[in-house]
């Protein structure tokens, strides 16, 4: 009976978060969906998000500076983001692909779909050259500019560029680095006063999108959405667990299910990866993952690593192409891929914010007219707000599992069982 009531507390005090956001998940919804007016319950949501957000920028440039200055040698740092970025584009590969592969099996076109009865108004396109795609991934004109979740990517590069200046002054041995592990480790408990209020805001964000999208969620959109939530919470059930047993040995999977499902309620219940990096940095530091991987590797996951947005622009594909009687071919579907994988960097850590990916998928696939361009481009938007949540789930919870990857070539093969064994 006593062992019966530690099970219990144990569980309770390793899922309380979790179960108290999947409450505050379902519970909101429901109230989105009967009460039409749950719209004015947004400004609970945004509270919690835009208090993640301030901590979240500040973290990032001191995480990422912190890990890379404190590294006993440089080319430690770059083993580590080398790898990272390799294994970023491979996952995101492997879920374009899979995706492609299960529309190429389902049509999620609805029959009876009405283009004009879904585009009220024709969203205007901004043209974006790839220049100026290049110059914004790395940099900003002002210093002041990178002080901005919208300059995630440009605030990495310069985060990482600020470790490799202190590590050439003398590296953990200077008072800069140690000022930045100090800074880091104050704003993770920051972050760990604002997830207190964390049910509330979730709340009131899914009793607003429930109340605003339920319409289109049991409608036109359904069969779609349908198809895209299940393949999300099969890839996470499916290939979350390979990932892990191929980057942390025996015992990974276990380990890593006991530290998932708290990143995975965040990035669900916020819609951005980036909102999701203090949460991921403590599951992997739980996990044992080394600090000076799992904050290179978190950080940058939340622009890089995107594995459901991969997913989610071949589903726009796909759906763009059957409402427009086109074939979804091979030779397209290579296209739509590389597309996907590339076009989506930097566009998750804003809440709906693949607006510019969306772009470009329309821009090379639908530009026959400006007339097909926004009609695309507007219904590539309408999927893009209903995908979020488990598209975003897919990215920032993967960002942890991507780190036991990148700790089997940093530390070794049995980083993990060491780990454990030091544990017991």
């Amino acid at each position: 009976m006593e062992d019966l009531k530690s099970v219990k507390k144990s569980f309770w005090k390793n899922y309380r978060f979790v179960i108290c956001m999947m409450v505050s998940i379902v519970a909101g919804t429901i109230t989105g969906l009967v009460w039409p007016g749950a719209t004015v319950l947004e400004p609970l949501g945004t509270l919690f998000i835009n208090s993640m957000f301030c901590v979240v920028v500040p973290m990032v440039f001191a995480s990422i500076a912190s890990a890379i200055a404190n590294m006993k040698s440089i080319s430690r740092a770059g083993k580590v983001m080398g790898t990272t970025i390799i294994t970023f584009l491979c996952t995101a590969a492997i879920a374009a692909i899979i995706m492609y592969i299960v529309v190429s099996v389902i049509n999620i076109v609805p029959s009876g779909f009405n283009v004009s009865e879904m585009v009220t108004e024709k969203a205007e396109a901004t043209d974006v050259t790839t220049g100026d795609l290049i110059v914004n991934f790395f940099t900003k004109p002002d210093f002041s500019e990178l002080l901005s979740r919208r300059a995630m990517l440009p605030l990495i590069v310069a985060s990482i560029l600020f470790g490799f200046g202190v590590q050439m002054s003398g590296g953990p041995e200077t008072m800069t680095a140690k000022a930045l592990a100090d800074f880091t480790d104050c704003i993770m408990n920051v972050v760990k006063l604002i997830i207190y209020y964390a049910p509330i805001g979730f709340f009131g964000f899914f009793a607003y999108l429930a109340a605003t999208y339920g319409p289109e969620l049991i409608g036109s959109y359904g069969k779609t959405l349908i198809v895209y939530y299940v393949v999300c919470f099969a890839y996470m059930f499916i290939f979350f667990p390979i990932y892990a047993r191929f980057g942390g040995g025996k015992g990974a999977v276990k380990v890593m299910f006991s530290h998932l499902f708290e990143p995975a309620a965040v990035s669900f219940g916020t819609c951005s990866s980036v909102a999701t990096i203090p949460t991921n940095i403590q599951a992997a530091k739980d996990t044992g993952i080394s600090e000076d991987v799992s904050e290179i590797v978190l950080p940058m996951g939340a622009t890089m690593h995107m594995d459901g947005s991969a997913m989610s622009a071949i589903v726009k594909v796909a759906f763009l192409f059957g409402i427009s009687g086109i074939p979804f071919g091979t030779g397209k579907a290579i296209l739509a891929i590389i597309v996907a994988v590339f076009s989506s960097v930097a566009m998750s850590g804003i809440p709906g914010g693949g607006g510019v990916g969306e772009l470009v998928l329309c821009s090379i696939f639908f530009n026959n007219s400006p007339d097909q361009l926004a009609v695309s481009y507007t219904l590539a938007l309408a999927i893009g707000n209903l995908v979020d949540p488990p598209a975003t789930m897919v990215n920032a919870a993967g960002d942890y599992v991507v780190s036991f990857i990148v700790s089997r070539y940093v530390d070794g093969k049995d980083w993990l069982q060491k780990q454990l064994e030091g544990n017991h």
